[in-house]
Parts: structure tokens; sequence; C-alpha cells
């Protein structure tokens, strides 16, 4: 018996005590870590940053509503470590909620907050970007509760109709707008009739079910008349957004206006005349969003191939030590090899798409990796049960391989994002744009599409793609490389953005995790 003998509880009871010095000196360090940057950055980050109260309080509730819909928030019916966890949902809930009073009380009393270089004006608008994200989020959590609704009177069936062709009328006329650029009138009248009759209608719901009183079965039930409701709000922020018009009054959406955040929303002038890092933020997530478009069609295909298709032979196994190799190559030696071929071969010089090629090159090996153990670990029952029903092995692949392996492969992608996010060396060679630029890429914008008689009859082009541009490692290195003293504060900021967006992409990366393992156990 493996578990027989004098002193084998001790020895087990001492591997566990090491092992879990082990993860507690891991996460000491992971939180120290990010503890010291934040400290040294976040007085630089916050300065001068004024939010008006109203969108200030949207996110407050925006947030309130994902930690109670997310976290357990009673530690009486949590046992073990899920207590603790619990401890802290709740935690959180109770002071996101004391934040939510104290900007209503700001807005009621028409008082301004201002301190540790924040300021909070009692303006009650909301800012039309902050409510189109905040409304997404309850639409999405509006949709997950929504329960069907098939109404069996004749008047339910007509409302359904009437609510069916009111947000079907709204999401075509903003998508109009988005399409042709144009204002239409008719858009936030629409979208305040319809949500406020249906606003109106979910209280009179509320209200029923409160007080235990039965409405008609044709009034629409409360979770419908909400997501109603957000879909016009979402509307009215889109068409705020698109058109730079407010909507509303003093309680309405403004355009713009509602954050005025100086270091995070300005370019850098260079040292010592304005911080800002906008130009090198927006450079830095596009080189991201390429790297990731380009490198992960590629890595999971050849893992496809390797682990479906593809026997065990000395090629694969060559093709294994190769993805290892270059997993370990050192960075610069990728930034070398993008400017002796890449950029001779788009346009000539530096720019953002050899950057995202050559990131992309670095993505690509562990993006290879990770999904190729993913396909290995999904069991080979679930292959023979597809082919026991008939299914052709491409199908099995891409309705049972390939999703059972999802959470496997976002996890290579999260890894390697956090590594070509903060790499400086190669984009000292292949993107070697201005230290502190003054404007962003504008890579959406310069989209052209040209149609033509001659193959292959439709041309695409993006000029902003052959162009340098800044990075947020990139300026952090020229603000660390400067020398001067009284800059440093500034590269701590910039290195605390960095941070934040590694993070977000971090978040992004967790939460499609999740959304596939959930399906999966569906």
């Amino acid at each position: 018996m493996a578990y027989e003998g004098f002193g084998t509880r001790g020895r087990q009871n001492g591997a566990f005590l090491l092992i879990s010095f082990g993860v507690l000196l891991t996460l000491s360090v992971l939180v120290f870590l990010l503890t010291f940057v934040f400290e040294r950055g976040i007085t630089v980050v916050l300065e001068n940053l004024t939010v008006g109260a109203g969108t200030a309080l949207l996110l407050a509730v925006a947030a309130l509503v994902l930690s109670v819909r997310v976290g357990h928030v009673n530690p009486a019916t949590a046992d073990g470590t899920d207590k603790i966890v619990s401890f802290v949902h709740l935690a959180v809930v109770v002071v996101l909620s004391l934040v939510g009073i104290v900007f209503a009380y700001t807005i009621a009393a028409n008082h301004t907050l201002s301190g540790y270089a924040v300021t909070v004006e009692p303006t009650s608008t909301v800012g039309a970007l902050p409510g189109l994200l905040v409304g997404i989020v309850f639409l999405d959590v509006l949709r997950r509760s929504t329960r069907p609704w098939s109404p069996e009177i004749g008047a339910g069936r007509t409302v359904a109709r009437l609510l069916a062709v009111a947000v079907g009328a709204m999401a075509v006329l903003v998508l109009l707008e988005l399409v042709a650029g144009i204002e239409l009138a008719v858009v936030p009248i629409l979208a305040i009739a319809v949500g406020g009759v249906s606003a109106a209608t979910a209280v009179v719901t509320a209200g029923a079910h409160v007080s235990g009183r039965h409405l008609p079965t044709w009034i629409p039930p409360l979770s419908r008349m909400g997501a109603v409701a957000v879909g016009a709000f979402v509307v009215c922020c889109l068409h705020a957004t698109v058109t730079g018009t407010d909507v509303g009054g003093t309680v309405g959406i403004a355009a713009s206006g509602a954050i005025d955040w100086p270091f995070v929303m300005n370019p850098s002038k260079g040292l010592g005349i304005q911080k800002g890092v906008m130009p090198a933020m927006v450079g830095t997530i596009w080189l991201v969003l390429g790297a990731v478009v380009f490198a992960v069609p590629l890595a999971v295909g050849a893992a496809v191939f390797l682990t479906e298709y593809a026997e065990d032979s000395i090629f694969t196994r060559a093709v294994d030590i190769a993805t290892n190799g270059l997993w370990s190559t050192p960075s610069i030696v990728f930034g070398l090899f993008g400017l002796a071929f890449l950029v001779p071969r788009f346009g000539g010089t530096p720019s953002i798409f050899a950057s995202q090629l050559v990131l992309g090159f670095m993505l690509l090996p562990l993006v290879l990796i990770t999904s190729r153990e993913a396909m290995k670990s999904v069991p080979d029952e679930y292959r023979d049960a597809s082919a026991a029903l008939g299914v052709s092995k491409w199908e099995t692949i891409r309705s049972v391989v390939v999703p059972a392996s999802m959470p496997g492969v976002i996890t290579g992608v999260i890894l390697g994002v956090g590594r070509i996010a903060g790499e400086t060396a190669p984009l000292l060679l292949v993107l070697n744009g201005p230290n502190f630029s003054t404007r962003s890429p504008g890579i959406l914008s310069s989209f052209m599409v040209r149609v033509s008689l001659q193959p292959p009859f439709v041309h695409v082009s993006n000029p902003a793609l052959l162009e340098r541009a800044s990075a947020l490692p990139y300026q952090l290195y020229a603000v660390i490389t400067a020398g001067v003293a009284a800059e440093e504060p500034f590269g701590w900021g910039t290195a605390l953005v960095l941070l934040c967006v590694v993070l977000s992409f971090f978040a992004m990366g967790v939460a499609s995790r999740r959304y596939f393992r959930r399906k999966l156990h569906q």
C-alpha cells in the first residue's frame, strides 16, 4: 500500500505545507509587483482626472450588478475556501454600494467631490461611450435571464409583434446612421418613446410582483421589457457616439465631456511638455490584435493537421523540435528577421504591418504547442462516438475536437499576448516610430476598397498599416533612456497603463475561456 508506513502522514502534511508555501510565495511576488507599479504610477495616471457623477454612478451600478451576478455573496451557504471567496465578493458588493450612494448624493446635493487629483462633477448626464459599454453588458445579463415568452391570446401576440417591429426599426435606423454617416433625428425620438414605455411597463410589472397582484397575460414579463428599455438606451448611446449630438437634457446622454482623463486621452508632446499615452496605447492594441489575427488561425490549423491527420513520424517530431526552438528564440532575433526580410517587402520602411507579423511569428509557436496539447487531451471516446454515429472526420474535428480544446487554445493565446504586448526589442527595429507620437494610427478610417475589371477585381489597401507608429513599451523605453529624473513618474505611469492593457487582454481571454467551458458542460 502506498500510504502505509511510519511517518507517511507526516510526509504528506510536510509536502502539502511546502506546496502551499510555494503557491503563497508566488502569489506574494505577483501582488507585490502589481502593488509596487500601481503605487508608483497611479498619481501621474489620475492627475487632473474629471468625471461626471452620472457616468460614475452608472459604472458603479454596472460593476455592482456584475459582482452580484458572477460572485457568490452569501458566506452562510458556502463551504471551505468558497466561504473566503464569498466574503471577498460580499465586501466588494458593499464597497460598490457605498460608492454608488456617494455619487448619487453628489448629484442630489449638487456638490463637487475632489481629492487625490480626481474631481467628480455633480452632473447627471451619462457619457455616450461608457453608457454604450454598460448597456451592452446589461443586455447580455438580461439575455441570460430572459425566459421565452409565447403569448397564447391575440392581444399578447399583437404586443409581441409591436415590440419586435419597434426593436427592428431602432436597429435598422441606427445601423443606417452608422454605415451612411448621417444623422437621423427620428432615432432618439423613437428610442426615447420605446424605452419610456418599456421602462414604465417594467416598473408596473415589478410593482405587481412585489405586491403579489396578477397582471393580464398579454403584458410582457419584466425581463423582456427591461431588455427592450436597455436596448433603447444602447441605441441612444450609439446615436450620440456616431453623430456627436447629445440626447436629452440635464439627465440625458452626453456625446463627449463626461470623462476628461488627460494622461490616457491626450498624446505626449515630449518630456516636460505634456504627459499622455493615447497614441502609444492605440498602437499597442493594434499590434496585439494584428498579431493574434495572424497567428491564432495558423497555429490552430497546424495543430489540427499535426494531431488529427499526420502520423507520428520524423516529420512531426521535427516540427515539435522546431516549434520549441522558435518559442525559445530571443525576441531581438525575430526583430532582426523582420528588419531584413519583412520590411523590404512591405513598403521598405518600418511599419505597423511588419510589427504585427513579427509579433505574430513570436506568438505562433506557443499557441501551436498549447493547441496540440489541448487536442491530445480530448478523449478518444469522443471521436469514436462521433464516428459511430456516421459523422465524417472533418465534422468530428470541427464540432467535437476543436470546441473541446478551445479552453486550452485560449490559455495559450493569453500567455502569448502577455509576452508580445510588452516586447520592446523587435519594435525598435520594425516599428521605429516617433518616441512621443502626437496622433493615433487611423487603421479603421484608412481602409480603401477599389473594384476594377482586372484580376483580382477587388483591391483592398490600408496605407496606415504601412506607417510608423508608437507603442507603450516603445514609449516607456524612450522615457527611461532619456535619463531625466523629473520624468520618472511619467515612466511609471506609462508602465501602469501598459500593465492595465495587458490585464485587459487577460480578462477578455479568461472570459472567453469560461464561456467555452460553460458551453462544454451544457
